[in-house]
């Protein structure tokens, strides 16, 4: 059974590249790498992010609302039939994105007060800017045990017989029978790769195109 559409699989994986560029580029003061590389995230999460709201019904943020007991009763039994993620991966899915919006936010606004500036610094003070900077670092901190967090549960989930990871990359579960499931609702992909082109185009013009030059 068909169950991600090719924009949130590409989101997926696009994700965990420039989030691995993203560390090692902060790690290793490659700073205009590093705000190159969060321009194109702030571009794949606005797109998703939208995408969620007009997109195929398993990419939708609607379907990542789940109560309380259908998450824990999830992580005591998971279950093999979930269309999409299931209640508890949907908390998850959330979580990433509002330490994402958070991250690039602080970035935007965060100072080095020696090279390295966001686009929107100018606008606040120095104490602002210096907090936000700290905040920026605490909340990539978080990320990162979030991340750990996730790949802990898909290998969990694995060790009880369900693969998370194929279907995020073929898009189909073949442990689910589509005659036993309501109709999945895709819409065509490609409206989503356009508009994250337009965003990054926009984007780059407007706060990258400082940073692209110093690496050309």
């Amino acid at each position: 059974m068909k169950v991600w559409d090719g924009f949130v699989r590409f989101f997926h994986w696009a994700l965990v590249l420039l989030l691995i560029g993203l560390y090692v580029s902060a790690e290793n003061d490659m700073m205009d790498l590093h705000q190159v590389l969060a321009y194109v995230l702030m571009a794949l999460l606005l797109t998703r992010l939208v995408w969620g709201v007009i997109g195929s019904d398993t990419a939708k943020i609607s379907s990542l609302l789940h109560k309380p007991k259908a998450v824990l009763d999830t992580i005591k039994q998971p279950s093999r039939h979930n269309v999409g993620h299931n209640p508890a991966g949907s908390y998850m899915v959330l979580l990433f994105f509002v330490l994402l919006v958070i991250q690039l936010l602080t970035g935007l606004f965060s100072s080095d007060d020696i090279t390295t500036e966001g686009p929107l610094s100018k606008y606040v003070s120095s104490g602002i800017a210096d907090f936000v900077t700290e905040w920026h670092e605490v909340n990539f901190g978080i990320l990162l045990a979030a991340i750990v967090v996730h790949i802990l549960a898909i290998v969990a989930y694995r060790v009880k017989g369900l693969n998370l990871v194929k279907p995020m990359l073929i898009g189909k579960n073949d442990e689910i029978d589509a005659a036993e499931q309501k109709p999945v609702n895709f819409k065509p992909s490609w409206w989503a790769f356009v508009l994250f082109a337009l965003l990054l185009v926009l984007l780059m013009n407007t706060w990258g195109e400082l940073p692209l030059k110093a690496l050309m």
